[in-house]
């Protein structure tokens, strides 16, 4: 009996090792591919992997994907708003720019451009946590010719704050119900109500009077 325990102990061991050496890396390349293209719902993969380390008994689990989530958010934002940078220069623009201006509508880019003449860095961290906010501000800063490290330093914060918020939504989640699978449905659809509220509400207003 004592044998089989063993055996059984090596066997989970290197499995459970394995799974959160793939979990971390996976969930950084997630989250930096949907800061470089904005169709990835990013908030919900790091509310699940928030709700997934919650179950785990293995310690620094939750700091780990905050650290990650955050890492790979400001890694995206950077190489985005260069890459933005670059088009600005060039004569003909580039499909990065392009990509930016479709999902920045003027009525939106017209009031990121005022919040950020009157804010400044403060309207980048309310933008990351604000559904559908970050394009038309990073837009704004890119047409206000911030450099890449001014962007930088006012987007760290906003990181940071952003993959707190969608942690605390995992974790909210996760202590709800005794399964983690439970917990990552209702996170998931938590996340992504909350980015339908601001296009719905939009809907239920109708235009506005100009």
């Amino acid at each position: 009996m004592r044998r089989w325990w063993l055996a059984a102990a090596a066997t989970t061991a290197p499995t459970a090792s394995t799974q959160q050496a793939l979990g971390y890396p996976s969930l950084f390349l997630l989250v930096l591919i949907g800061a470089l293209v904005p169709v990835v719902p990013t908030g919900a993969l790091v509310s699940s992997a928030a709700v997934v380390a919650f179950h785990q008994a293995a310690p620094f689990s939750l700091a780990l994907v905050f650290l990650t989530a955050s890492l790979a958010a400001f890694c995206g934002d950077a190489a985005l708003y260069w890459l933005g940078r670059r088009g600005m220069r060039s004569r003909g623009g580039s499909r990065w720019l392009e990509a930016i201006r479709s999902r920045a509508p003027e009525e939106r880019l017209t009031q990121a451009r005022d919040k950020l003449a009157e804010h400044g860095t403060t309207v980048l961290v309310l933008s990351r946590l604000m559904p559908a906010g970050r394009i038309p501000v990073m837009l704004a800063c890119l047409m206000a010719e911030w450099p890449l490290r001014r962007f930088a330093r006012g987007n760290l914060p906003a990181c940071l704050a952003w993959a707190l918020t969608y942690q605390l939504i995992g974790i909210v989640g996760g202590s709800l119900f005794p399964e983690p699978w439970q917990g990552v449905v209702a996170a998931v659809a938590l996340t992504l109500l909350i980015s339908a509220a601001p296009s719905v509400w939009r809907r239920l207003r109708g235009p506005q009077p100009g």
